[in-house]
């Protein structure tokens, strides 16, 4: 496995890889979850580059970039021990130089949710994504649902910016107990780390209301925020029912698939989670291609 820091090393790396390549850019703190995006790179691609990169852009001020978990060592033998060949660990220096200052803007699909909550932060995804294809060249690029808003706005960058590569987004992995992987995991202390199951027994309660013939958009967001309201140390940021087409609110029940997700802190630790229904949609390629079809 080739580690390489700088653009150079990496243009130069890049020329010796031969066949289709598929990429994997992380923020580093690796887990199973990014552990099975690599895998399902490397059964579609001859060879697989990862990249590890906590881009300060899309960090507000008040957000925990100094904090984010950071463990290169570690995530460099999980990638060797898998068979990755290529990793990429630039520093911020490099990837926004001095003077640096164009960046990516998706505009309606990045206003809601997430990107309602933190603002500016999906400028710096689609602006660090977008440099990272050009550098890695890759046929494919794999992204987790868990960070469902951000896979449909890579894919909307992808397509409108004329990238020639695939942007596949992949099945939440969770833990036993369905709490989403995530690299943030780690901040969470015993008892916070058993009150986190509350996202995802919220999401089943409203899919199993869901599956009992009650679509209403405000009532499968009630019964979510009814759930989390049973977790004391659950401090609501959102719930969302959308059209998981467009990402915009849904207000009655058509017949249309729904995107139900939500962000909670659990003490100080900010997470996220989300489902799609009808369960049908569960193969999300089928989904996110329909992204901006209204």
């Amino acid at each position: 496995m080739q580690v390489v820091e700088t653009i150079e090393a990496l243009r130069v790396a890049r020329k010796t890889l031969l066949g289709s390549v598929g990429l994997v850019p992380t923020m580093g703190a690796l887990h199973k979850g990014h552990l099975s995006l690599v895998q399902q790179a490397k059964a579609e691609n001859d060879v697989v580059i990862v990249t590890i990169f906590v881009n300060p852009t899309q960090f507000a001020a008040n957000e925990d970039l100094a904090a984010y978990p950071r463990d290169l060592p570690h995530d460099l033998t999980m990638l060797e021990e898998i068979g990755v060949d290529l990793v990429f660990t630039p520093t911020p220096s490099l990837i926004y130089p001095q003077g640096y200052q164009t960046y990516v803007e998706v505009e309606a699909i990045s206003q809601g949710l997430e990107g309602g909550h933190r603002p500016g932060h999906f400028r710096g995804v689609a602006t660090v994504v977008a440099k990272l294809f050009n550098l890695t060249q890759p046929d494919k690029a794999y992204f987790g649902q868990k960070d469902a808003q951000q896979a449909a706005v890579i894919k909307a960058m992808a397509r409108d910016l004329n990238f020639s590569l695939d942007v596949v987004v992949c099945p939440i992995q969770r833990e036993a107990d369905g709490l989403a992987m995530s690299s943030r995991n780690i901040y969470l202390d015993s008892v916070q780390r058993q009150a986190a199951t509350i996202l995802y027994k919220a999401l089943i309660a409203a899919q199993d209301t869901y599956e009992a013939g009650k679509h209403d958009p405000q009532a499968l967001r009630q019964v979510m925020q009814n759930v989390l309201m049973e977790e004391a140390l659950a401090e609501l940021d959102y719930v969302s029912v959308a059209d998981a087409r467009t990402l915009i609110e849904a207000e009655s029940d058509a017949n249309k698939p729904l995107l139900l997700s939500m962000a909670v802190k659990i003490g100080r630790t900010r997470l996220i989670d989300n489902i799609v229904l009808p369960m049908r949609f569960n193969a999300f390629e089928e989904l996110f291609s329909l992204l901006g079809s209204g």
